[in-house]
């Protein structure tokens, strides 16, 4: 009982002692041992680690998971060491309800199809975004948060010892200035050794944790590259899932055309969703072949015979392929990227759709996919 209130006693008179020294530098009353440039350099580094750290963490953590709700639940469930339950993905949930939707509208008709195609794709995308949090998770988000929840708490402790050090060390280098009598100034200056070398052992082993954040920054570096590697490989996904949904889609598109309960013109398809974000080219002015009096107007009637079309004898354009295109049926032109065909206008005709034309062949083409030469 006696050496534990000699023990409190002392740990009392070093925290006052601690806590006077440091009043006594903030008010420009007392000396402060400073540390060298390097080491002031790693302190900085780490503490710019830390902070970017904590920063990219948490947004990462809102780029997976935006729903802030989930998120806090998500950290309950691993701070109390439990598996985060599985949830359904927005874009599952969606293509849930488009399948129950094509089963009530009828999933033989031809919204109920295209309800049920679009619905199986999305389920796909739901299911690549899952993967893709999951590994961005295991590969990114956990060695970030190992390092603020391990290294970097070992090091902060480390760096509190050795400022309680540097405040014993300067609070003796005081009493040795102070002492008067020969017998306390050797006192003061047995103590003062004692302290400089238990000062110089803690700065050591700081300073080797702070030379240490390299080998995160190597670490990171690995993790990042992961994290990029999912990234891409999820969104490759996605491109190449609207690829094949949008390939299916117009193979539909004469089934909706010729629907006696759709009197609306068909729609000139998108470009791929890859390139959808690109900013396309304006459209210029496309010339119109006139019409000719007794020429039956083959596009106003909702028919199309190539053979039967004629070009204009001036004003056709030269356009270049931006995407692939697969033609719909036989009054459509299938094209591939890059390549270079004569375009034209029809009276009447769908404003997204032209004629287009390469040597003998002939059909109709979707402006979207095409960048119009002056």
């Amino acid at each position: 009982m006696e050496f534990n209130v000699k023990k409190l006693a002392s740990d009392a008179g070093v925290f006052f002692s601690r806590a006077m020294q440091f009043t006594e530098e903030k008010l420009g009353q007392a000396e402060k041992t400073e540390l060298d440039a390097h080491f002031e350099n790693l302190l900085a580094r780490a503490d710019c680690t830390k902070n970017w750290t904590e920063k990219i963490l948490r947004q990462t953590e809102v780029l997976l998971q935006p729903n802030p709700s989930a998120r806090v639940e998500e950290f309950l469930y691993e701070k109390l060491d439990r598996k985060v339950p599985s949830r359904v993905t927005n874009g599952e949930l969606l293509a849930q309800y488009m399948t129950e939707a094509a089963n009530d509208f009828g999933p033989g008709t031809p919204y109920g199809k295209t309800l049920i195609k679009v619905g199986e794709t999305q389920r796909r995308l739901g299911a690549a975004e899952r993967e893709f949090i999951r590994s961005a998770s295991i590969n990114f988000l956990t060695p970030l948060r190992n390092f603020l929840e391990g290294d970097w708490r070992t090091i902060s402790k480390e760096r509190r010892i050795l400022q309680n050090r540097r405040l014993d060390l300067d609070a003796c280098k005081a009493r040795v200035k102070k002492a008067k009598a020969a017998e306390a100034k050797a006192a003061a200056e047995h103590e003062l050794r004692l302290t400089q070398t238990e000062f110089d052992r803690q700065a050591e082993v700081t300073r080797l944790l702070l030379e240490g954040i390299s080998s995160t920054h190597v670490n990171h570096l690995r993790c990042l590259h992961e994290f990029v590697e999912s990234q891409t490989n999820y969104y490759a996904q996605c491109y190449q899932f609207m690829l094949d949904l949008q390939k299916q889609l117009g193979r539909f598109s004469g089934t909706f055309v010729g629907n006696a309960e759709s009197t609306s013109p068909a729609a000139a398809p998108s470009p791929p969703a890859a390139a959808a974000a690109a900013t396309l080219p304006a459209v210029p002015t496309i010339p119109v072949v006139p019409t000719v009096v007794g020429v039956p107007n083959t596009v106003a009637e909702g028919v199309l015979n190539p053979s039967e079309v004629k070009p204009p004898t001036s004003g056709t354009r030269r356009a270049r392929v931006l995407y692939d295109y697969e033609a719909a049926d036989s009054t459509e032109l299938a094209l591939l990227a890059d390549e270079m065909i004569t375009v034209y206008s029809l009276p009447g005709m769908d404003p997204d759709w032209l004629i287009g034309e390469r040597g003998n062949q002939k059909g109709k083409v979707p402006v979207t996919y095409l960048e119009l030469l002056s």
